[in-house]
């Protein structure tokens, strides 16, 4: 069985090539995943998410150091994403940090860190770092990329 420090790797490798289905072979069936704009997901909804950040992603290059272990499969990892944001057509650069839970060599848990405000200010520029602090704009963030994940979901279902 692979380590857990394996399996993160080999997950953000895949990430790093734009490869969902390798990603999404590193999770358990009934995964957990959350951040800052998409809110708490689980399961075919996160590895729809997957295919679709990777589908869509332009501009794109992603680096991530060691995972670290922190006993009783706990486990965490410094990334950085850079990408063309697709709505605004803005360069984004987003640092930030998983932490993940693994039971029998898989991701069960997965929570990725990062400044919202800050991701806010990149890709919407001025309007950005006017209105990014404010919880009405974040709502509005999160809101439109359910939004975005739900109507990918369905367009796959006609597939």
């Amino acid at each position: 069985m692979e380590t857990g420090i394996g399996t993160i790797s080999r997950f953000y490798t895949s990430l790093k090539a734009l490869n969902p289905e390798g990603m999404n072979s590193c999770y358990g069936e009934d995964i957990i995943f959350s951040d800052p704009v998409f809110g708490v997901l689980r399961g075919e909804e996160v590895r729809a998410m997957w295919e679709m950040l990777c589908a869509r992603a332009r501009e794109y290059s992603f680096s991530f150091f060691t995972p670290e272990d922190k006993g009783d499969g706990y486990y965490t990892c410094n990334w950085q994403a850079t990408y063309l944001f697709s709505k605004t057509g803005k360069l984004v650069t987003n640092k930030g940090k998983a932490f993940m839970k693994l039971e029998d060599g898989l991701i069960i848990e997965h929570s990725d860190a990062f400044s919202l405000r800050r991701w806010i200010h990149q890709a919407f520029g001025i309007k950005g770092y006017l209105f990014g602090g404010f919880g009405f704009f974040q709502k509005r963030i999160r809101l439109e990329a359910q939004a975005s994940l739900e109507k990918w979901i369905s367009g796959k279902k006609k597939d």
